[in-house]
């Protein structure tokens, strides 16, 4: 048995004890994907949005099953937008299909966008696109990186410093890394495992730089599992350990970083079980992506944090609800899922009887008159629109007619009170059950 398989063997036992006695009015904390469920989050900034990239495991699963990578994207660090699936394990022709889709990142270069995938026990490939949104295409139509220790090349981290020297780092017992080509499809050298990896390393490193100071960040001790961090005068290290960013407690579990600066402040990424809990006290490999702010101490270290807030970072911007609003824009909801097809791209579905959405940071600079909502239905149903609470002030209500079928999509408007300034919408769904599903929406 190879080390990786031995540590999700023992990992997966230590959970499936841990989730016995929790109870679901326990969990306060609220990752912020919650229509999927999602892991190993991977966020890039590029055009002053946040780009997150995540692994997806299926709904169905109960050990690790995963096919395909997602992504969301924000402008406010509260609200995410669903893209959909922009990748899959059918994009690497020369990899298993059956499962296998692990930890990935993106990076742009050159106006063109590099996605870093590894499937688990088959080696690390690439995709390349033209817009961070996809298509990718596998340009190698092979590994990336192939090595005799195809097991433990997991996590991939590319990095490009500021002499233009690009390199990816990934890893699991062990730190490795190359120097990529100007390409980023190919590599020179050896693969470098790390002589003295930092302390409690684990897997999954992010490789970043901020302030000149470069920074390891990586799932650390197990089990359970927090996130830490070294920092180094080079990329090639060495690497001095300086302590946690997310404390490893019996809230954390498994985890993988993401860190980014974005609108003049820092934010860690990582996962937990805390969706899939509410739900059930039996363990299912079904995780959810969090995030959080973290603070920088002027030396360069990060203070602490014991764990992810219950509501999380504040928000960055706003949205204009007198601009088109995609339904599957969402800061908090409660039983919806989320689809795509060729026609609508994502929407919302699976909507029951007193599920809802929650919007953040909805800025009514006028007061509006009307509300409109793009749907499908076959029993119908109604929305009601409410202020800062799910049982907030009433603004309206619209009602959502049978289209005669859920392919055939139709606009709905209702009249809606006066409303000005800064405030939480909560779409509250009444009905029976998969009422209907909604496309979006805007105020008039």
């Amino acid at each position: 048995m190879n080390k990786s398989t031995h540590k999700i063997i023992v990992f997966c036992s230590f959970i499936m004890i841990s989730f016995h006695g929790i109870a679901q009015s326990d969990i306060k904390q609220k990752p912020i994907i919650q229509t999927k469920y999602t892991a190993d989050p991977a966020p890039m900034v590029y055009k002053d949005i946040v780009f997150l990239y995540t692994s997806h495991d299926e709904d169905d699963a109960e050990g690790f099953k995963m096919l395909d990578w997602l992504l969301y994207t924000s402008t406010d660090m509260v609200n995410w937008t669903d893209r959909g699936a922009v990748a899959s394990l059918k994009d690497f022709s020369w990899a298993r299909q059956d499962n296998g889709a692990w930890a990935i990142q993106t990076i742009e270069r050159n106006g063109k966008f590099y996605l870093y995938a590894p499937m688990h026990g088959n080696g690390i490939g690439v995709l390349v696109s033209d817009s961070p949104y996809g298509p990718f295409k596998d340009p190698l139509g092979k590994r990336l990186i192939d090595t005799d220790h195809k097991w433990n090349d997991i996590d991939p981290s590319p990095f490009i410093d500021d002499d233009g020297q690009a390199y990816l780092y990934w890893g699991n017992p062990d730190v490795y890394y190359v120097k990529l080509n100007e390409d980023m499809i190919s590599y020179s050298g050896d693969v470098i495992k790390e002589p003295t990896k930092p302390k409690n390393y684990q897997e999954g490193p992010w490789i970043y730089k901020r302030k000149g100071k470069y920074y390891l960040s990586y799932a650390s001790t197990c089990c359970p599992e927090g996130i830490g961090y070294a920092m180094g005068n080079s990329l090639t290290g060495p690497w001095e350990y300086k302590g946690m960013v997310i404390e490893a407690s019996e809230k954390t579990r498994g985890n993988h970083p993401g860190i980014i600066d974005y609108k003049g402040k820092s934010y860690v990424f990582g996962h937990s079980y805390d969706v899939i809990k509410r739900q059930t006290s039996t363990f299912y490999e079904r995780r959810s992506v969090d995030l959080d702010e973290i603070i920088y101490n002027p030396d360069g270290t990060i203070k602490t944090l014991s764990y992810f807030s219950v509501n999380g970072p504040e928000a960055v911007g706003d949205i204009n609800p007198f601009n088109r609003v995609e339904a599957e824009t969402i800061a908090w909801s409660e039983g919806v899922k989320s689809d795509k097809n060729a026609k609508k791209g994502v929407f919302i579905t699976q909507i029951d009887n007193n599920d809802y959405i929650e919007v953040k940071a909805v800025n009514f600079k006028k007061s509006p008159k009307t509300f409109l909502v793009n749907a499908s239905s076959v029993s119908g149903g109604k929305i009601e629109i409410h202020l800062d609470d799910k049982e907030g002030t009433l603004l309206g209500v619209c009602e959502i007619k049978n289209t005669g079928s859920l392919d055939n999509w139709k606009d709905f408007t209702c009249k809606v009170n006066k409303i000005k300034g800064l405030h939480n919408i909560f779409f509250v769904f009444q009905g029976e059950k998969s009422m209907f599903n909604l496309d979006w929406w805007i105020f008039k």
